[in-house]
This record gives structure tokens, C-alpha cells and sequence, in this order.
């Protein structure tokens, strides 16, 4: 998972060759097949890898609750290394459309899990708005920011989109 994962985050599931899967994993067609179904079953295995490292970080789960937490999480949920931009998951929804329903199923899932975890951060903080409507807003400027991330925009440009989108969420 660790090697095909940032094959399919470079490049999307509909443009990924299953030759440039076995030369990021060093495994032929026949060991590929041997071991998943096809490419859909190797991309849905490689986002089940991909959200279960997302939960290892504990970006929403840190104590105390509150908007430190969210903030942590806008800022390092979607990330650029080696060609890997945004978050895979956000970024998978592009191919959604071709994807197996499992998929889709999956993403929902995750989405549904982030907006719990992000609405108790909010309750924490006691805000005068629904705490699952301003966890909708937050994933929605979570999903932009990972589009941000694809369109090359400077770090500083996001973080600064970040703090401006936190002032404007704290005075809910």
C-alpha cells in the first residue's frame, strides 16, 4: 500500500497504469492480480490504508477539544510531499464517477466520521451556531483547501486562507 498509494495520489485512479503500479511496488500484473482483483480493489485497499494513517495522527482527537484541533487538522490534513498533493481522499472524489460503489461508500464514511469529530470540537468550544452546520463548512473549506494544495498555491497562501477562515468560523 505504502508504494501504490502515491501512484494513484499522483496521478487519480482512471490515469494510473497497472504498469506504473508494478514498477512503484516492484510486483508484476499476475502477483498485482494474485493479490487484489483488479485496480479498483488495489485503489480501495490503498484508501483504507491512506484514511487508517490520517486517524493514527489524532488531528481531531487531541485533548482538549476545541478550535486548536480544527485549526491542526485544516493545516496538516491535506498535505504536499513527492508529488502527493491535497488529501487523497478529497482528491479521489474526482474519480468517483468510475470508482466501485465500495468506494464511494468508503469516502462517504470517512466524510461522516471527520464532521463527528470535528462537530465535538466545536461543541467544545460553545459556540452560539449548530456545531454539525459549522463542521459541514469546515469540510467544505477543508475540500477547497485540498484543491488549493493541487493548483501549486504557496504555503503562506493557504495558511493565510486558513487563519482568515478561522476568525471568520471562532466568531460563530
Amino acid at each position: 500500500m505504502e508504494k501504490a498509494l502515491p501512484v494513484f495520489w499522483r496521478h487519480g485512479f482512471a490515469d494510473t497504469s497497472l504498469q506504473e503500479l508494478e514498477r512503484a511496488t516492484g510486483v508484476n500484473k499476475s502477483g498485482l492480480y494474485t493479490e487484489f482483483d483488479g485496480k479498483e480493489d488495489l485503489f480501495l485497499e490503498s484508501l483504507r490504508y491512506y484514511l487508517d494513517e490520517q486517524n493514527k495522527r489524532g488531528l481531531l482527537t487531541a485533548e482538549p477539544l476545541g478550535w486548536r484541533n480544527v485549526e491542526r487538522f485544516l493545516r496538516l490534513g491535506p498535505g504536499t510531499a513527492e508529488g502527493r498533493k491535497g488529501c487523497f481522499c478529497v482528491n479521489s472524489l474526482c474519480d468517483l464517477s468510475i470508482l466501485p460503489p465500495r468506494v464511494a461508500a468508503l469516502v462517504a464514511q470517512h466524510m461522516s466520521h471527520l464532521k463527528d469529530l470535528l462537530a465535538q470540537n466545536i461543541e467544545a468550544e460553545r459556540t452560539r451556531m449548530d456545531a454539525a452546520s459549522i463542521a459541514d463548512m469546515v469540510l467544505t473549506f477543508f475540500a477547497g483547501l485540498s484543491m488549493q494544495h493541487n493548483l501549486a498555491h504557496s504555503r503562506a497562501s493557504v495558511l493565510r486562507n486558513i487563519h482568515r477562515f478561522m476568525d471568520a468560523i471562532e466568531s460563530l
